[in-house]
């Protein structure tokens, strides 16, 4: 099949870290743990929530939310990593539609979902008497709800519109994962549409949800300013400063990744970069969230009695 004398793309190969062969093992074997370690890490969360009822509330149940968000975005893009390290560099069109599919899924729905969960707290320290109102198992529900089902018809119009697309040219991505901006790069036919959608989508997910994100944290610092006595202040703090931690780093890559043109040192830089949210990330944030936790080490007590 050719579109105007020119073979339509299978497949594509993907561009890895390093063409070395020994550092292309000393790669594998760290992601490979990277991914161990953040499957292990969320899926004990998830668990530790299921079965423990003093978990049982909404902080816990947005935190389980994005444990599964990201054992989903972890798992979207390292099997293909360790492939590509292994040598096995291409991936099917079809392979690569849907790891864009999943990802931008992933993606977008952990920052819907940091936006809920610093509402959650918002409601928590600025209106303590009527968290268990404003935040009820009915309104927790339909939050989540919105979150992964808001995400997947952003993530279906995107792919939709990619496939729409001819890839007739070059089949290289300069990525080691399939994402919008590098896919862009290579279609033969305009991306007009596609360009929209996309600038629509960041400024959505992005900026308007990163505002209401800081709007919520202006207000919880300021209730936290007006507390009178120096452990009161602290205990507030500790409650939030986790969450606003992993949103400032999660929020900092993806702009870094999303706004520098997608070329040359730019896209070498966004392999870290997007290292950081897909790998790193999702095995910093188990841990981030439950050190200093002492109900959920409380939990995870209970599930293995030999932690002192």
């Amino acid at each position: 099949m050719a579109v105007n004398n020119q073979t339509v793309v299978t497949e594509f190969t993907l561009q890895g870290f390093s063409e070395i062969p020994p550092l292309q093992l000393a790669l594998f074997c760290i992601f490979f743990f990277l991914y161990i370690m953040a499957l292990a890490g969320n899926a004990l969360i998830v668990i530790a929530i299921s079965l423990d009822s003093c978990l049982h509330n909404p902080m816990y149940f947005f935190l389980a939310n994005l444990a599964i968000l990201d054992i989903g975005c972890t798992t979207t893009v390292l099997p293909k990593l360790l492939e590509n390290l292994a040598d096995k560099k291409s991936i099917s069109y079809a392979g690569c539609m849907t790891q864009l599919y999943f990802l931008a899924w992933f993606l977008g729905a952990e920052l819907l979902l940091f936006t809920a969960m610093a509402y959650d707290r918002y409601v928590a320290i600025c209106h303590p008497l009527h968290y268990t109102t404003m935040m009820s198992r009915m309104v927790c529900i339909l939050l989540a709800g919105s979150v992964w089902f808001v995400s997947a018809i952003n993530s279906s119009v995107n792919t939709g519109l990619m496939i729409q697309l001819t890839f007739c040219g070059p089949n290289r991505i300069k990525h080691f994962l399939c994402e919008i901006p590098s896919l862009l790069l290579l279609s033969c036919t305009s991306t007009y549409l596609n360009n929209i959608m996309a600038v629509i989508a960041d400024i959505y997910f992005g900026v308007i949800n990163f505002m209401l994100t800081m709007v919520s944290y202006g207000f919880i610092i300021s209730s936290i300013l007006k507390i009178r006595t120096t452990e009161g202040k602290k205990k507030a703090f500790s409650t939030c400063s986790s969450h606003l931690f992993v949103v400032t780093v999660y929020y900092t890559t993806l702009i870094y990744t999303y706004i520098l043109p997608g070329s040359g040192s730019s896209m070498d830089n966004g392999k870290v970069v997007a290292v950081l949210y897909t790998t790193i990330s999702p095995v910093l944030n188990p841990l981030i969230y439950t050190l200093r936790n002492k109900d959920f080490i409380t939990a995870l007590k209970k599930m293995f009695p030999f932690i002192k």
